[in-house]
């Protein structure tokens, strides 16, 4: 039985999240399949600025990036390679070659393997891998949104993406919140605080599925979508101190 996330060794953890990008990969890329090329000219609701085109593009270009940087294990060099983009009408295979490409790296690798991150610390292979779930799991929710009827992530997925994303997207830059947050996820029963390196006393706690907490972390969702308690602002600042372009 595969160890779920966070739980078992770095070998079950990282049998985990192969799994989980195979699988949210598999439904991303029949997404784009079920456009077709005539299709791709589709906007993405979520992210506005890009069509349908552009996010394939940006999946299959992320996940060949981190494979071949996984393969150097350098820790002080990305991968400086180019990628590239395919006609419309091979998109599809050519997205699924991505997948098995990150994939195979992966699996090749020891979870305590050296690779460079943008993020720092861990540069672990294990740790590409477990922000490679949440990377396709967000995207793969974009391209449904483009049907105009996205699933919530999986439920495990998006328990293991509320701390991921806490511990490195925010990462030290949580230090500059004026106070604390709690974020609860309703329906697993995950509980997460962040607490900032001032002196402040003001609080705040967010409560919804673990879905929806992921995806307003990455501001797909509106914080509306959540129970807010406290101080709203303290919401507002930790959303404004996290990179998610």
């Amino acid at each position: 039985m595969t160890a779920a996330a966070g739980e078992g060794s770095g070998t079950d953890r990282l049998a985990w999240a192969l799994g989980a990008i195979r699988e949210a990969s598999g439904r991303f890329a029949a997404v784009v399949e079920r456009w077709g090329a005539e299709g791709l000219d589709a906007n993405v609701p979520s992210t506005p600025a890009w069509t349908l085109r552009d996010l394939a593009h940006h999946v299959g270009e992320v996940q060949r990036f981190w494979g071949e940087n996984v393969r150097a294990g350098d820790t002080g060099t990305p991968w400086g390679g180019e990628v590239a983009v395919p006609a419309d009408d091979v998109v599809v295979g050519w997205l699924r070659e991505g997948t098995a490409s990150l994939c195979d790296a992966l699996e090749s690798a020891q979870p305590g393997a050296p690779c460079w991150t943008w993020w720092g610390q861990p540069a672990t292979a294990g740790a590409v891998a477990r922000h490679q779930v949440q990377e396709i799991a967000v995207h793969g929710w974009d391209a449904e949104a483009v049907l105009a009827s996205p699933s919530p992530l999986r439920g495990d997925v998006a328990d293991d993406g509320v701390g991921e994303f806490l511990e490195i997207v925010l990462g030290p830059s949580a230090d500059a919140l004026p106070g604390a947050v709690t974020l609860r996820a309703t329906d697993s029963g995950g509980s997460w605080r962040v607490t900032g390196g001032g002196p402040g006393r003001r609080h705040a706690e967010v409560s919804g599925t673990a879905s929806d907490l992921v995806l307003m972390l990455y501001r797909r969702l509106p914080v509306s979508d959540c129970i807010v308690e406290g101080d709203p602002l303290l919401v507002a600042s930790l959303l404004a101190l996290a990179n998610t372009t």
